[in-house]
């Protein structure tokens, strides 16, 4: 979040999400370097007291508009094949994004790097 913060910064954009003055989510995305119009979301998170409430939603959306602005092609996100990151697949596919490849055991055995996309 530093380096975002930094003045003339041209790598990374941080929006945030609060309600009532106090901070319930963040998202953090940037060009893909060495590409035309592609970017990635590096991090989504928002507070487990808010989770299902649209937070992570209204995030993705304000990225999107952001990206689209930009002229944009599309957004790519890295994330694991476990279990445990089952609901982040989960919600990824709820806004429209789509596995475009799997690096099997990258991570550790057993646990795959999925990309996924979403073109604008």
């Amino acid at each position: 979040m530093d380096l975002a913060l930094t003045p003339n910064n041209k790598d990374y954009t941080i929006l945030v999400a609060d309600r009532g003055g106090t901070l319930v989510g963040y998202i953090c995305y940037g060009p893909t370097p060495m590409t035309e119009g592609t970017y990635d979301l590096y991090w989504i998170a928002s507070d487990p007291a808010v989770r299902g409430q649209g937070v992570g939603a209204s995030l993705i959306a304000g990225m999107e508009g952001d990206l689209r602005r930009r002229t944009a092609r599309a957004i790519r996100v890295e994330t694991s094949a476990t279990e445990a990151y089952g609901p982040t697949r989960g919600f990824y596919a709820s806004m429209k994004y789509t596995e475009e490849s799997r690096f099997r055991d990258f991570y550790k055995v057993g646990d795959d790097l999925i990309v996924l996309a979403k073109r604008l």
